[in-house]
């Protein structure tokens, strides 16, 4: 007996379970990450990240409640990976003046695998004809782009400066 056809729901679940333990990870992250930043600006984004992050959250379990599914994650390997390389980054440059600027490009990482995540979401969202969740996916993508476009501004107007 031939294994059942694999659709755009299974794989908009499965994206959806693996961005909700993305978001899970990266809220455990946050502290650590401005616990560690010398910059106020860049503990401050950090910070104001970790609300929005719940927020995020929060959002996704709505999608899974309109689906009639539980709020779980599956293993995510890709933000695993991003999250220890920012941990390493942390680590060996504990003591350097590129300290921020290395923590700042790890939080990049995130945020730009996050886009990735929520903009399939969203495109697969309004394919399935799911437009509530489409919009609460759009609010956690636009987060995540001012999230990144704030990076970058502290990135390009102080941070990168300092290190150099």
């Amino acid at each position: 007996m031939a294994a059942k056809e694999k659709t755009l729901n299974d794989l908009f679940l499965h994206t959806l379970k693996d961005v909700y333990y993305a978001e899970k990870q990266i809220l455990k992250a946050l502290p650590r990450m401005a616990k560690n930043a010398d910059s106020e600006e860049l503990k401050q984004a950090f910070e104001t990240h970790r609300e929005e992050t719940e927020g995020q959250i929060e959002r996704l379990e709505k999608v899974f409640e309109m689906l009639g599914k539980p709020a779980r994650g599956v293993q995510c390997e890709a933000i695993n990976g991003i999250i220890e390389e920012g941990k390493e980054v942390m680590e060996d440059f504990a003591d350097s003046e590129a300290l921020d600027a290395g923590i700042l490009a790890a939080a990049q990482a995130v945020e730009h695998y996050e886009i990735t995540r929520y903009g399939s979401l969203k495109t697969w969202a309004g394919e399935l004809g799911l437009n509530d969740a489409v919009k609460l996916l759009d609010q956690n993508l636009e987060e995540e782009k001012k999230t990144d476009k704030l990076l970058t501004q502290l990135a390009e107007a102080r941070v990168n400066t300092k290190a150099a």
